[in-house]
């Protein structure tokens, strides 16, 4: 999963992006200013935006408003100082899909991000289920037919994007977007080694094949009885 944090306390930001990554095991990028934020926002792949609302540059709730109006539906959960009812509804009605008042805690801020990124794909609990194969959210691990599968930290996330994208088509050029930076490298073959690696650890002595390639598309988790 790919996070992006604007933020302009800087202090607040990388701590915010420190435990979300050591936590979650998410990617995280982090801008202190609003044009900045929205630029990012708005060109790479995110699975949420968490956003403080004051800023310098262009505001939160500018940049909360301009994102929805070029019809970006990445969840955002508003950082606010203020706890007044008006500005809370304000920024939920003008497409924040949560919100939590500065300052809270950290353990709360990390279930919301898992939670509105689990709503997001559209799976309402932490554990996610495909035939025999179980992953878990929380404890960030994997069964197969009630078996551990010991996956490091990459195989991990690979699968996990896989398995709240269960069902549809996943682009080689879409998993490097949401499992890494902007470091990543277009051409890289790594995506292949981490499916490779999947398949031999989920695949091989199982008698259903769950990971499927698409040539030319992609790859898909699903049930082999599916198609």
């Amino acid at each position: 999963m790919h996070v992006l944090i604007i933020e302009d306390e800087e202090r607040l930001a990388q701590n915010l992006a420190k435990a979300i990554s050591k936590n979650a095991g998410f990617v995280v990028d982090v801008a202190l200013e609003g044009n900045e934020g929205l630029h990012l926002a708005l060109s790479g792949s995110f699975d949420l935006v968490v956003l403080d609302l004051m800023l310098p540059g262009i505001s939160g709730e500018e940049l909360l408003t301009e994102l929805r109006r070029a019809g970006n539906k990445t969840p955002v959960l508003v950082l606010t100082a203020k706890e007044d009812k008006q500005t809370i509804v304000g920024v939920l009605d003008n497409g924040a899909d949560d919100y939590l008042a500065k300052p809270f805690d950290l353990g709360e801020l990390l279930a919301r991000v898992k939670a509105l990124i689990r709503r997001s794909k559209g799976q309402a609990s932490s554990s996610l289920v495909l035939a025999d194969l179980i992953l878990d959210m929380n404890t960030r691990s994997a069964t197969r037919a009630e078996v551990r599968v010991e996956l490091t930290p990459m195989e991990y996330r690979t699968l996990e994007y896989l398995m709240l994208r269960q069902g549809s088509v996943v682009s080689k050029e879409e998993l490097l977007e949401h499992l890494y930076d902007y470091n990543w490298e277009k051409f890289s073959n790594v995506i292949e080694v981490y499916i490779s690696a999947l398949r031999r650890k989920i695949d091989a002595s199982a008698h259903e094949r769950l990971i499927h390639t698409l040539r030319g598309h992609g790859y898909m988790l699903r049930r082999s009885e599916a198609g």
